[in-house]
């Protein structure tokens, strides 16, 4: 199976379905959906490092697997989940109606006359009046339409900032597990080394015992063949390092896994700069920027709506204890705008409106910025790649092999066979990493871009460019 990530976004609007597709990768007929996925492409050309890992006793894992653990239960991404629904609860709240108003009054209630006894009471209390009154606020101007629009774009806006998360996170998982991958490779070539290494300190025992070299080179050998064993231990430590942070990010504090699969060698056609810019002002923090442009526009709607002064309409009834009668009342009232016209306000929110269009030139401008690095990064690590694979290392497997041989015959000396498999050994490290930043490159590419890279090519032959990996067949 290949390892490089591929990203996919489905453009829709419903907030609610991604979110439910994102946090359970399960997929949703029927529904539209807006979320990123990611595949691990197979079937490319490339050679498969061979197992090194002993006796499975776990079960192996898939970057597929991977990312699909990290987003059901990474806690960082779930964060973004409750914000997304505290915020409908906002929606909501900016659509309801303002609640009526009761009042209840007794006119003279402090009036209980100067005379004596319960006829003065009663007299005094005959001369008040009962004023029952209920006021509704009516909003004038589209002022509720306005507080619902602007809250559906606030929910709009995380909803984006949930989907930039979640490429961020799967970047990571893919990243992490490229470093998992390029730690079981660096620890089989540490094993390799040393078991040249010990091929070498025979060979030198041998020679020792036979009186065809000084003894000294077999205390130089050993020297030699110690400092394979640093660099096996050192290996081993990485990976095991490595395995730890890839589990965190599902909040695994212990790998619970075999090994990872993958290829390292696998390598995608790099598509032109041109059509990757045009792909990149797609991402979703684009897409949030433009969208953060639609909020600030809403909230300076509403604080438009807010010049228009709002009428409270009253209505109720009189209750004259004296003569018996009730009498009707209604009334209506509204404030005087001769100082606070909302001003300040609309200043504020203009301003806003000019600072988030700054924000979202300057989003543009940073991700083509971060594409082109990339992107020369990218070109730059496949041409390392080529020469290493192509030219380097066969020199240095020969260069190796030649001399070990003619160590054997008595034609080279031993600090020529030692150079010889320290240089065979550095050069495949180095291979190993190459490969890795390749890798890591093009998951950065991708996260930028939202998108596969061949996804880009199939997309100029009208095909679709997305795969959901919740939907792999295997």
């Amino acid at each position: 199976m290949n390892f490089h990530v591929s990203f996919i976004i489905r453009q829709c609007g419903r907030v609610g379905a991604m979110l439910v597709l994102a946090m359970t990768c399960l997929p949703a007929a029927g529904a539209d959906s807006s979320f990123a996925g990611i595949r691990a492409v197979e079937g490319r050309e490339g050679t498969r490092f061979p197992n090194t890992a002993g006796p499975e006793v776990k079960s192996n894992l898939t970057l597929r697997d991977a990312v699909r653990l990290t987003l059901q239960h990474n806690p960082e991404l779930a964060s973004f989940d409750k914000e997304m629904r505290a915020l409908e609860g906002v929606t909501l709240q900016a659509g309801l109606l303002r609640n009526p108003q009761l009042s209840v009054d007794v006119d003279n209630a402090g009036n209980m006359g100067s005379g004596n006894g319960q006829r003065a009471i009663k007299q005094n209390v005959e001369q008040q009046d009962l004023i029952i009154r209920i006021s509704q606020l009516i909003e004038l101007g589209g002022k509720r339409a306005a507080r619902v629009n602007a809250a559906s774009l606030g929910q709009a806006l995380a909803g984006k900032d949930f989907e930039t998360k979640r490429l961020e996170l799967i970047a990571r998982v893919a990243n992490v597990f490229t470093e998992v991958l390029a730690g079981q490779e660096q620890l089989r070539l540490a094993e390799e080394s040393q078991r040249l290494a010990q091929q070498v300190v025979d060979t030198v025992k041998r020679r020792v015992q036979a009186g065809k070299v000084p003894p000294i080179e077999e205390t130089k050998v050993g020297v030699a063949f110690s400092t394979t064993r640093i660099s096996l231990g050192q290996a081993q430590r990485e990976l095991a390092a490595a395995r730890k942070r890839l589990a965190l990010l599902w909040g695994d504090t212990t790998p619970e896994f075999g090994q990872v699969l993958g290829m390292l060698e696998s390598m995608v056609v790099l598509p032109d700069l041109a059509a990757l810019t045009e792909r990149v002002l797609s991402n979703p923090m684009a897409d949030r920027a433009r969208k953060g442009i639609e909020h600030r526009k809403a909230l300076l709607e509403v604080e438009q709506s807010r010049r228009i002064p709002d009428i409270t309409l009253a209505g109720g009834m009189i209750k004259h204890w004296e003569s018996g009668g009730t009498t009707a009342i209604v009334g209506i009232s509204m404030p005087l705008q001769l100082f606070d016209r909302n001003q300040g306000n609309l200043r504020e929110a203009y301003q806003r409106l000019d600072k988030a269009q700054d924000e979202q030139a300057a989003t543009d401008l940073r991700l083509k910025a971060e594409l082109i690095q990339a992107y020369e990064s990218l070109a730059a690590a496949e041409n390392e790649i080529s020469i290493l694979r192509g030219e380097i290392l066969p020199a240095a497997r020969s260069a190796f092999e030649v001399t070990n041989k003619g160590y054997e015959l008595g034609k080279f000396g031993f600090l020529e066979v030692l150079d010889a498999q320290r240089t065979l050994f550095q050069n495949q490290v180095l291979y190993v990493r190459a490969l890795a930043n390749y890798h890591r490159l093009v998951n950065e590419i991708e996260r930028l871009i939202a998108a596969p890279l061949d996804g880009v090519a199939r997309q100029g032959a009208h095909e679709p460019a997305y795969t959901d990996f919740t939907d792999d067949k295997e």
